[in-house]
């Protein structure tokens, strides 16, 4: 007879590699995806108290774009699944760069990847629910500064740029903050760990080229699962990191390739394990979930804006952009302002005085008691996540996890980063208001005032 103030939990996982054409997400030309480096999976934390049932799902892929989001609800449904929904999941995403696109107007989007990605949930799903049973759950924090950056910097001139390019002499300063704390959650099944989730605030855009990988996060859940008991599940849970990456601009080394990948994993897979021994029991852990919708409304372009942008287009008629086998094309590139770069941002931006709307964001909150698990839509700047963790929830194991509930990518920068530069405030690269990350913590304001 279940005990109706305990906590109970059960876990599944899949591979999600890809079995047909489709292009790698990530970047800013199509690349279709010729090997696998290292398997891609999706991964089922199903949770339940008394009536209260909620799951944390995660995906090693660029984000949980709305055709991913929606084909899930519907399947849940069909499945029979009715105890866990739109309000009740974080449904979210590694973020990894070397996955296939999932978003339908991105080129290389092969629309059968949806359905078998989302089979391979529900089969995840259906794992974790037939595997529910009385467990504890235990928190613990660790640290690691080793890998984490500040992206946007503060150049010589004035203005800030987004990877500005390594050992480049006009840099200044960066011009925002990190977080390298890493909130832990261990769910343990007879004094052994279960499901680990742990919290790293860090871009996963690593290895590179057409090959298949999970990036950092796989390395980490893979070095770390050699380490725990075996079975145990590792959820690499991606902070609020838009303004964050790993690239050392103080140093010339390579650090676009599988084995930099290889390297921060296995270097954040160290230094949770070392922290394990900081875990420690949470008194009497249940489950209540909150959730809240807020609609967000669209990024407001300038005539200047437009009229820039159809100049770049003019300037730069025989450059074509979205096609495959074009030219690599990263931040850096704009950085530098070449031609590509500057046409296929202008073009993006064109493209969205013709498709313009409100986006609705569904925040939801897992509240587990002396620790709570937050939504977070997109690619936040991390000073919105550390609000969210050290302002709101400051007196709990709190963790923000990105990307999350079919929000789809796009940066969410704070309101002071407009215009002083960098990539993410563009228009291309952050289609909703200058104010949607003010509009966000009020919504998580109230979200944390909430009682059970």
């Amino acid at each position: 007879m279940e005990k109706n103030n305990c906590l109970y939990f059960g876990n599944g996982r899949r591979c999600i590699n890809p079995e047909l054409p489709v292009g790698l997400a990530g970047y800013f030309n199509v690349r279709m995806w010729d090997r696998v480096l290292d398997d891609l999976e999706v991964r089922a934390l199903v949770l339940k108290s008394g009536k209260e049932f909620s799951a944390i799902i995660q995906y090693d892929l660029i984000t949980v774009s709305p055709v991913i989001w929606d084909a899930l609800l519907v399947r849940l449904k069909a499945s029979g699944i009715t105890e866990l929904g739109a309000g009740n999941m974080i449904v979210t995403a590694t973020h990894s760069h070397t996955a296939p696109e999932v978003r339908p107007t991105r080129g290389g989007f092969n629309s059968d990847y949806i359905p078998f990605v989302v089979t391979k949930t529900i089969e995840a799903i259906k794992d974790a629910m037939n595997s529910l049973a009385p467990g504890a759950v235990e928190k613990g924090m660790a640290f690691n500064r080793e890998f984490i950056y500040n992206r946007r910097f503060w150049m010589d001139n004035g203005e800030v740029l987004t990877n500005p390019g390594k050992l480049n002499p006009a840099i200044v300063r960066p011009e925002g903050e990190i977080d390298p704390e890493i909130p832990l959650l261990a769910f343990k099944q007879e004094g052994k760990i279960k499901v680990l989730i742990a919290n790293i605030v860090n871009h996963t855009d690593t290895v590179g080229g057409c090959g298949v990988s999970a990036d950092w996060p796989g390395f980490m859940a893979r070095s770390l699962r050699d380490k725990l008991p075996a079975g145990c599940m590792v959820v690499p849970l991606i902070g609020c990191s838009g303004n964050i990456n790993h690239f050392d601009v103080t140093t010339d080394r390579n650090q676009t390739c599988h084995a930099e990948a290889g390297r921060i994993g296995k270097g954040y897979a160290e230094s949770i394990a070392n922290s394990l021994e900081t875990l420690r029991p949470m008194a009497g852990a249940t489950l209540k979930t909150f959730s809240l919708t807020i609609s967000i409304p669209p990024r407001q372009l300038s005539s200047s804006e437009i009229e820039e942008a159809q100049a770049v287009i003019d300037k730069y008629p025989e450059v074509e952009v979205h096609k495959v086998g074009g030219p690599d094309l990263t931040a850096e590139d704009l950085a530098r302002k070449t031609p590509y770069a500057l046409k296929y941002f202008a073009v993006q931006l064109m493209e969205m005085t013709r498709k313009s709307e409100a986006k609705d964001f569904t925040l939801v909150r897992i509240d587990l008691g002396e620790a709570v698990i937050a939504s977070a839509p997109c690619e936040p700047f991390v000073e919105i996540g550390l609000t969210i963790r050290k302002g709101i929830f400051f007196n709990r194991t709190a963790m923000v996890a990105s990307l999350a509930n079919g929000s789809g990518t796009g940066y969410i920068p704070n309101c002071w980063n407009y215009g002083r530069g960098g990539y993410e405030t563009t228009p291309r690269s952050n289609p909703y208001s200058v104010e949607t990350s003010e509009l966000i913590l009020a919504a998580w304001r109230k979200l944390g005032d909430k009682k059970g």
